[in-house]
């Protein structure tokens, strides 16, 4: 695999489908492992749950400690506005832009995760990624993580732990939120016309999907690390080939 990291892998797929796991093993990994066998440089990861909680945790303080009116959600914890979803992609490729322009010339090879779920309810995934810009889709890869509505919803359940509700690794949903906003997904329709490319903002974006229904990404960090070097080179090799695709290329003489 070419030394050559992806700049920007976004990393979707249902709540607990096995996303924060992938990015905790990237994280371990020896830099110079993670980019010869993943094709990814140092890690700066962007997510966007810590801001909708920030906003459902200001709410509760508006509400309660203030009594003023709350400003994103409902007292079941929905968004009062569908826009809010559209604000945070629109948060995730600001600070994605803000973050990649800061590294100078000599940094060393570094790559971008955006993570982040969304279902049929609110837009999908189609509507979520046609909020970004030309800029970030033109150094964009991507991983879907695949299980079933059912499959997230079980280890959501098992994952909640209440003495860390804002934990990226151990926040839970309720039942009622899991099922109204993310029993229906978009990706089989929005990924439907083509197995290795995405068409988004009249660009091609590469894609692969990685299978977790059998759960590799919960203790069992050999058959997880196996699938994800498989899964990331794929990616990675498809990744090269469309820039290279795009690069000008010299008029014959």
């Amino acid at each position: 695999m070419t030394t050559d990291p992806l700049p920007l892998l976004i990393l979707i797929g249902r709540p607990a489908s096995g996303k924060s796991e992938i990015i905790e093993h990237l994280r371990g990994l020896q830099a110079g492992r993670r980019l010869a066998d993943f094709g990814l440089g140092e890690l700066s990861v962007l997510d966007d749950f810590p801001t909708l909680w920030s906003w459902m945790e200001e709410d509760h303080l508006l509400e309660n400690r203030l009594g003023q009116p709350r400003l994103h959600t409902d007292a079941r914890g929905f968004f009062l506005y569908a826009h809010l979803w559209d604000l945070l992609i629109e948060r995730l490729a600001h600070d994605y832009l803000a973050a990649s322009a800061e590294l100078g010339p000599g940094a060393a090879a570094h790559s971008f995760i955006l993570e982040f779920s969304r279902g049929s309810e609110h837009g999908g995934y189609q509507r979520a990624l046609g909020r970004l810009d030309a800029a970030t889709l033109a150094r964009a890869a991507l991983m879907y993580v695949d299980v079933t509505f059912e499959e997230s919803l079980r280890k959501n359940r098992r994952r909640f732990n209440p003495a860390r509700p804002g934990s990226i690794l151990e926040h839970s949903l309720t039942d009622e939120k899991m099922t109204r906003l993310y029993r229906e997904d978009d990706w089989p329709d929005l990924s439907r016309n083509d197995r290795r490319f995405l068409s988004l903002g009249g660009r091609r974006i590469p894609y692969v999907v990685f299978e977790n229904q059998d759960d590799v990404t919960t203790g069992k960090p050999e058959a997880l690390d196996r699938r994800l070097r498989e899964r990331l080179s794929t990616l990675h090799a498809c990744w090269h080939a469309a820039q290279a695709d795009r690069a000008p290329k010299n008029p014959a003489p």
